[in-house]
């Protein structure tokens, strides 16, 4: 009789990570049991900034209880005895840093460069003296050309189609599509991304647009938006290795 092939057993959990200085950043992740701690920091370093040094790993359940320190770096992750969906939270112990006190997700905390209305209107070159001298020499059609565009550009866009949002890429799900009165003319495209890179959860303005999780939400110009078949990311997809 043929030998049958033996394929090893899938020991892998589904983890989702959190962080103690990042409110927002929540993620799904597959790990091998048989992951280090340290190889486990190694990791999660590249993706949040904490250094290895000044990180500690809490094992929590379900509810939120904290079920083990995962203190020992050269122990394996089974050591611990995870299961699908238990969180692994991070806690960053250097106080200096880049983490810490909302820099990377408070952006009213970013100081920001400003220049009076006069000393723009004396720069020699500027984006309103080129608005203006486009709109002198077609001072009726351009708005409903932009108009037409975005409408054309809108027919080729549905709610429910996986999307990708320019600048930075990213993905998610079409929830909107139409005019949005209270945002400004044409038309708009909704948009519930994958991760929290948004800024609302389908509430612009106090008109309601459509609903997803708070911080996934944003509206943007259809020409921003490019459909297809973009499948949620793997947080670690960059990475040659295996966790």
């Amino acid at each position: 009789m043929a030998s049958k092939l033996q394929l090893p057993a899938d020991d892998s959990v589904t983890l989702i990570v959190s962080h103690s200085n990042l409110t927002s950043f929540s993620s799904d992740v597959r790990v091998s049991q048989q992951t280090t701690v340290e190889a486990l920091k190694e990791k999660l370093w590249k993706k949040t900034g904490t250094s290895v040094a000044s990180m500690r790993l809490e094992l929590r359940d379900e509810t939120g209880a904290r079920v083990a320190d995962l203190d020992r770096d050269a122990a394996p992750l089974a050591a611990y005895s995870p299961y699908d969906g238990y969180r692994l939270h991070i806690v960053d112990l250097d106080p200096s840093s880049m983490t810490s006190g909302g820099w990377l997700e408070d952006t009213s905390l970013v100081e920001k460069y400003t220049i009076s209305d006069e000393a723009y209107d004396k720069l020699g070159t500027n984006f309103r003296k080129f608005k203006e001298k486009m709109v002198s020499k077609n001072p009726v059609s351009d708005d409903k050309q932009s108009d037409n565009q975005m409408e054309e550009l809108c027919a080729n866009i549905k709610v429910g189609d996986r999307c990708e949002v320019e600048p930075g890429a990213k993905r998610g799900t079409v929830k909107f599509v139409g005019k949005a009165e209270a945002l400004g003319r044409g038309f708009w495209v909704g948009v519930q991304y994958d991760e929290p890179l948004g800024k609302h959860d389908g509430m612009v303005k106090g008109v309601r647009f459509f609903e997803c999780p708070q911080g996934h939400g944003a509206i943007v110009r259809p020409e921003k938006v490019k459909v297809g078949d973009f499948p949620e990311r793997d947080p670690f997809e960059d990475e040659e290795e295996e966790i």
